[in-house]
């Protein structure tokens, strides 16, 4: 069996899969992923001709794909306050996605290009409530254990 047939044999899974099911399945939407990129990159040059078209239609799909990022961190919101704990989050991280974006915000105002602009926005809108968070809930005040002194 060469490396193809392994492959293959672990989106099959049962018994004889050499790894174990939590692994299998980040693989498996790794390969999910991977099809997406093949069928996008398929789409674009295949299956649209004209470049301006094509141009238009990457920056759409690339803008939903960047909003979706930066509104990801979102989905523990309901967590964060009902715990009252940032512990989730990271601060270094949102510092980054702060000035990323706004960078890219910026960039794309002075270039007048919405497809850079529009999509960075809610990153410096979800980065300024993550701060919110971080300044409501700091990091030190949910400690489980507190430090022992000699």
């Amino acid at each position: 069996m060469g490396w193809e047939g392994g492959f293959l044999g672990l989106g099959v899974g049962g018994p004889d899969c050499p790894l174990p099911s939590p692994q299998r399945r980040v693989l498996l939407q790794s390969v999910a992923l991977l099809g997406v990129l093949i069928l996008g990159y398929c789409y674009f040059n295949v299956l649209i001709p004209d470049v301006d078209v094509r141009l238009a239609r990457l920056g759409l799909f690339c803008s939903v794909f960047t909003i979706s990022m930066y509104l990801s961190p979102l989905a523990d919101l309901a967590k964060i306050i009902r715990t009252r704990s940032t512990r989730c989050l990271s601060f270094p991280l949102t510092v980054t996605t702060f000035l990323a974006s706004a960078s890219w915000t910026l960039y794309g105002l002075q270039l007048g290009d919405l497809y850079i602009m529009v999509p960075n926005v809610p990153g410096i809108v979800t980065s300024v409530l993550r701060f919110w968070l971080f300044w409501q809930f700091p990091p030190d005040q949910d400690k489980l254990y507190k430090s022992l002194q000699a």
